[in-house]
């Protein structure tokens, strides 16, 4: 068998656990959800635990719950019993993570656990045992076989464990009423903070980058603007400063093949009328979607008044670290 082929054996049998697992899927999930919801109104938050490739897992889930809202901290189960359980309040919820639900460091920890009234949720693979028994909510995480070829490494299981952690974090992000912009409070430097939180106007090129023209302009003097700006488009207005109208350099090269007389023509007569603008208040994501959406080079960036007030040029998002 080839390396590649063993691999999509892997795939397999993972995808197979996870399925698994989904069909264990019932009121219990509901009941785990409520009982983190309510634990965070009351000011609480997720206490995770777990031993071995179950602790790492449960140190995504907490990393997760903590980035979408849910304050969650990893307690380290060894370290729990030498004073780190002061970590735990009163109202605390516990996630206990355990495949075979008899890990020694984490059942000598429930009893410690259990005099915080801490509501314990065991995601473990084994219903019967002693961590399934002493739990609050039990999520089976069981599967048919580990990916290992001795069914030994945790491989399905911790992967079943990982789907199910993020199972609670998007129903509970969901049941808080956790918003877009919500996300971009906790992820302020990175690039969804960016494209959350930065506006329009904070990225938009504007005065001598910004080329405007009235439209009885000719394309001559339009062309000589653009060059000044170093700008691939040029926005036009009326008599009012009203935005009427955009002229690009592939407007120019497509016309100009048809037309000899096109430099002394007016910017009315070869202009784009109702060009694809945006607010200056818009939030950055909004421009990139537009991109996107209408394979567009620039994009006129007007005020309240529809007045152009700036341009934003795909060229710039890559470097603003916005695509």
């Amino acid at each position: 068998m080839s390396h590649s082929a063993k691999a999509r054996k892997v795939f397999d049998i993972e995808l197979e656990g996870i399925k698994a697992v989904r069909a264990h899927l019932d009121e219990t999930f509901d009941q785990a959800v409520e009982l983190i919801v309510e634990a965070l109104r009351q000011r609480g938050k997720i206490v995770v635990v777990g031993i071995g490739k179950s602790g790492n897992i449960g140190q995504k889930i907490a990393a997760t719950l903590t980035s979408t809202g849910s304050t969650s901290v990893v307690l380290n189960s060894v370290d729990a019993l030498h004073g780190d359980l002061g970590i735990v309040n009163e109202g605390d919820v516990v996630l206990g993570l355990s495949y075979s639900g008899e890990s020694e460091e984490l059942i000598h920890l429930l009893p410690a656990l259990k005099r915080f009234s801490a509501k314990i949720i065991a995601l473990t693979g084994a219903t019967k045992s002693t961590l399934a028994r002493h739990c609050d909510v039990l999520l089976n995480v069981r599967v048919p076989r580990e990916a290992c070829p001795f069914n030994l490494a945790p491989t399905s299981s911790t992967t079943a464990m990982l789907v199910m952690g993020d199972a609670l974090a998007m129903a509970v992000l969901e049941a808080r009423g956790f918003k877009k912009h919500d996300f971009a409070k906790y992820h302020p430097s990175g690039a969804i903070g960016r494209a959350m939180l930065t506006r329009v106007g904070d990225i938009m090129r504007t005065g001598p980058r910004n080329a405007m023209a009235p439209q009885r302009l000719t394309v001559k003097e339009a062309l000589l603007l653009m060059t000044k700006a170093r700008s691939g488009s040029l926005s036009i207005v009326n008599a009012r400063g009203k935005l009427v109208g955009v002229f690009t350099d592939g407007d120019f090269r497509r016309h100009i093949a048809a037309d000899e007389d096109l430099l002394h023509k007016p910017l009315f007569k070869v202009m784009t009328c109702a060009p694809i603008c945006i607010r200056d208040e818009a939030l950055a994501i909004e421009a990139v979607k537009m991109f996107n959406e209408h394979d567009i080079d620039d994009l006129i960036v007007v005020n309240a008044s529809h007045e152009p007030v700036g341009l934003v040029d795909s060229q710039d998002l890559p470097k603003l670290k916005l695509m």
